[in-house]
C-alpha cells in the first residue's frame, strides 16, 4: 500500500503546515492562509513536504542511523526540522523566521505523524 503511505505523509505535510501557520509565531504564508491563493500554496507546500518525507527522509534516516541509536532517537527531530528547512528554502512564500519556529513546527509533524498512521499495511486475507 505504497499509495496509502504517499497519501498519509501528503495529509501529515498538509496539516502540519498549516498549524504551524496557526500557531506556531513565525511561520506564515505570504499571501495569506485564508485565501484562495494562500490555499492553494499551503497544499503546494504541504505536498511537497510530504514527497521529501517520503523519498529523501528515510535516505537521511538511514545515513544518521548510528546518530539516532546514540540519542535514543532525539537525532529524529533534527531530521524533521531539516525537511522543513528544505521545505522554507524550496518555496519563498512560506517564511520560517528562526529556529525557535521550525523547531515547534517539526514538533507538530511528529505528533500528527504519530495520530496519522503513515507506514501502516492492510493485508487483506485471501479466500479459499
Amino acid at each position: 500500500m505504497i499509495i496509502h503511505r504517499i497519501f498519509s505523509q501528503i495529509i501529515v505535510g498538509i496539516l502540519g503546515i498549516y498549524l504551524a501557520i496557526l500557531f506556531v509565531p513565525g511561520v506564515d504564508i505570504s499571501s495569506g492562509e485564508f485565501t484562495v491563493e494562500g490555499i492553494k500554496i499551503l497544499v503546494l507546500i504541504g505536498t511537497v513536504f510530504g514527497l521529501i518525507n517520503f523519498f529523501i527522509k528515510p535516505i537521511i534516516s538511514f545515513i544518521t542511523l548510528p546518530l539516532r541509536i546514540i540519542t535514543l532517537g532525539l537525532f529524529g527531530i533534527i531530521i524533521n526540522t531539516t525537511m522543513i528547512w528544505i521545505v522554507d528554502k524550496i518555496f519563498t512564500e512560506l517564511t520560517v523566521s528562526s529556529f525557535y519556529a521550525l523547531f515547534w513546527t517539526s514538533i507538530i509533524v511528529w505528533f500528527l505523524s504519530c495520530l496519522i498512521p503513515t507506514n501502516r499495511y492492510n493485508k487483506s486475507k485471501k479466500l479459499l
